[in-house]
């Protein structure tokens, strides 16, 4: 089905209008002129002024591609792209010029056409294809240990060994569901959309007691700009409680600012990063982003989870008992999320956005763990995260096929593709914190 044409001008005539990457990069819905916001999809121009609020996948992620081409986000991103476009017709206003390039003139041309040649390739070998046994026998693991946690303490009593083990089976359970909560997450375990947001809700909703739209909100911003400075919430720390980067803590010194001793964040982190990002800032702050947004679907799919934890345990444990297992599962899942989050993307790159194209943003911005099989269960295969940044709806099990395929571009245009082990990508998180730090001392005191 061909697309309609749009509206013409007054007096323009029928043929669509035609721009220039001059006058789309001055439409960022800042400056002049004001509130603006177009993006490119290949080739054709939208305006998102009216409709960026009422985006389905949010309004920041797409904004933050306002003045910019979004084709490889674009793709990236959505399942369906031909019912995608039938929306988008009413937003379309015209096209680039015939002497303008598909993307901005700034951007690596080769590398551009080299990665979507690969994106081809990729879908051509099936790797977006998933298999719904290796999803169906993740969930089952989580509710056998699930149900395994219950059982310990019902059998053996609330005595401290058996208190220990079944806080050590839910604390994997929270985070092997936060795994696999992802994977609905980002569409990558049915063909349907539809599907993958419903069983997503249950995941994060009934099994973790999150809210689905709070992730969206969030994760699909780290996507699309990850480290981007003001664009990414994952890099939102800086500079409130940390100085990230190399460039954002020399700047951060520079203008003698200093919320926090950022020269000892290095040792701070391991206070007010892994042991309290859950339980002492997720855990309030969901029921406010729910009820806040009136999320009432998510709210409730979340207090299924909590019911259900008072209704199971309340009996074996009591009131005490009860908040400290809670307390202890979401300490044990706050240090499991955090150090396996950010050992791909804390000692990395970081900066404000620089629109540079799709596979060099991720590619600054990630760098993966050794494969190994503890590695792929202990991180829900995020120690590929470069592949995962690179192609959000692929099934995780397919990360390890198109791994050379990536790394091969890489080597072609002399980009640098990292991978590590397990406990060196720890350690880097702390060592780049110390490194920012003490650059961020030395702006602060000398420059």
């Amino acid at each position: 089905m061909e697309e309609p044409e749009p509206e013409p001008e007054p007096g323009a005539g029928s043929s669509p209008r035609r721009f220039t990457w001059e006058e789309i990069g001055l439409r960022t819905g800042r400056g002049h002129p004001q509130q603006e916001r177009w993006l490119v999809i290949d080739r054709k121009v939208y305006d998102i002024s009216q409709f960026y609020r009422r985006h389905p996948g949010g309004p920041r992620v797409i904004s933050h591609y306002a003045g910019q081409d979004a084709t490889d986000p674009f793709t990236a991103f959505h399942l369906d792209k031909a019912l995608v476009r039938k929306y988008m017709n009413s937003l379309l206003i015209g096209e680039l010029a015939s002497d303008q390039p598909s993307f901005e003139p700034s951007k690596n041309k080769l590398l551009v056409e080299d990665f979507r040649e690969l994106r081809t390739t990729v879908e051509r070998m099936g790797l977006f294809n998933p298999n719904h046994l290796f999803f169906f026998l993740l969930l089952l693991h989580i509710l056998l240990l699930d149900a395994a946690a219950w059982l310990t303490i019902w059998y053996f009593g609330s005595s401290l060994l058996p208190f220990l083990f079944s806080a050590l089976l839910l604390g994997t359970v929270q985070a092997q569901a936060g795994w696999l909560q992802h994977d609905f997450g980002h569409l990558s375990v049915f063909s349907k959309s539809k599907w993958n947001h419903l069983v997503h809700k249950f995941v994060i909703g009934h099994l973790k007691g999150a809210p689905a739209s709070w992730w969206n909100h969030l994760h699909f911003q780290h996507h699309a700009k990850p480290n981007c400075f003001r664009k990414d919430p994952d890099v939102n720390m800086h500079p409130l409680f940390f100085a990230l980067g190399k460039t954002l803590s020399v700047e951060l010194g520079m203008k003698k600012k200093k919320f926090m001793p950022y020269n000892h964040q290095h040792k701070y982190f391991f206070i007010i990063g892994p042991p309290a990002l859950v339980p002492l800032y997720f855990q309030w702050y969901i029921f406010y982003f729910a009820m806040q947004r009136r999320q009432w679907v998510d709210l409730a799919w979340m207090l299924t989870f909590y019911i259900r934890f008072f209704l199971t345990y309340s009996p074996l444990l009591g009131a005490k008992g009860l908040l400290g297992l809670f307390l202890l599962v979401r300490l044990i899942e706050s240090n499991w999320f955090v150090w396996v989050t950010q050992m791909n993307h804390i000692p990395m790159h970081i900066d404000y956005d620089k629109n540079v194209d799709w596979f060099s943003t991720q590619l600054q911005a990630t760098c993966n763990v050794h494969q190994s099989l503890f590695n792929d269960w202990f991180s829900g295969h995020l120690n590929f995260q470069i592949e995962h940044h690179l192609f959000p709806t692929m099934p995780r099990h397919n990360y390890w096929k198109v791994a050379p395929l990536v790394k091969s571009l890489c080597a072609k245009h002399g980009i640098e593709y990292q991978s590590k082990p397990l406990f060196t990508a720890f350690a880097d998180i702390v060592h780049s914190l110390k490194d920012s730090g003490e650059l961020w001392l030395d702006a602060y005191l000398h420059k």
